[in-house]
């Protein structure tokens, strides 16, 4: 396979990342439904405004098997904890939830915040 890579956004201003980690069922259809409900055509547009509302300026995810990883970034000022709370309570969040949680290991009803586990980066080059 060869490997080009994925080009970043550049921003007038700092800006921070968060990584999270989530596992789907381990199952081809369902991953192959659940990659289809993420794609441009089939994104639910009042979810991506919602991220975009709540002071997001990208989210990407990245899938290997049945793992997912996701990388958010944000300006400086981001509070994580106030921007996921408020993300819970904008129109179609729940029913977004509800259906993405069929492909997801997790509970049934978690939030977001709930489903998705913040990693701890333990490398960098240091620079």
């Amino acid at each position: 396979m060869d490997y080009e890579g994925y080009q970043t956004k550049a921003y007038d201003i700092p800006v921070k990342r968060y990584c999270q980690t989530l596992d789907l069922k381990d199952n081809r259809a369902l991953i192959a439904e659940y990659r289809k409900l993420h794609s441009r055509e089939y994104a639910w547009p009042e979810i991506r405004r919602g991220i975009r509302e709540v002071g997001i300026l990208e989210m990407e995810i990245y899938i290997y098997g049945n793992k997912l990883f996701m990388i958010v970034e944000t300006p400086l000022d981001f509070d994580w904890n106030v921007a996921m709370k408020r993300l819970a309570s904008l129109p179609r969040q729940a029913e977004w939830e509800e259906c993405v949680t069929r492909f997801q290991e997790c509970l049934p009803g978690s939030t977001s915040a709930e489903k998705w586990h913040l990693m701890d980066r333990m490398f960098y080059l240091y620079d």
